[in-house]
């Protein structure tokens, strides 16, 4: 679901059929303090001056995340 239509009529729909983890997904990623730190962590990974697998437990750790992320999790939606 893209990100700058989340008000549309569709979205809102999309949004009611979600269960509590789908939604949670979709709130936290629309959250820009989030996103940031998500992007700010795939870049030092990138860099290399953080392995995956630290980064994103991190990142979960600092957001309360209680599932791992995907490997080659993005935060661009």
């Amino acid at each position: 679901m893209p990100t700058k239509s989340w008000r549309s009529g569709e979205a809102q729909e999309q949004l009611n059929c979600l269960d509590r983890s789908g939604f949670a997904v979709e709130f936290l990623r629309r959250n820009p303090a989030y996103r940031i730190d998500c992007e700010q962590t795939q870049r030092l990974i990138a860099q290399g001056k953080i392995d995956e697998e630290t980064g994103q437990a991190e990142l979960a750790r600092r957001w309360g995340l209680s599932f791992r992320l995907e490997p080659g999790h993005s935060c661009k939606h």
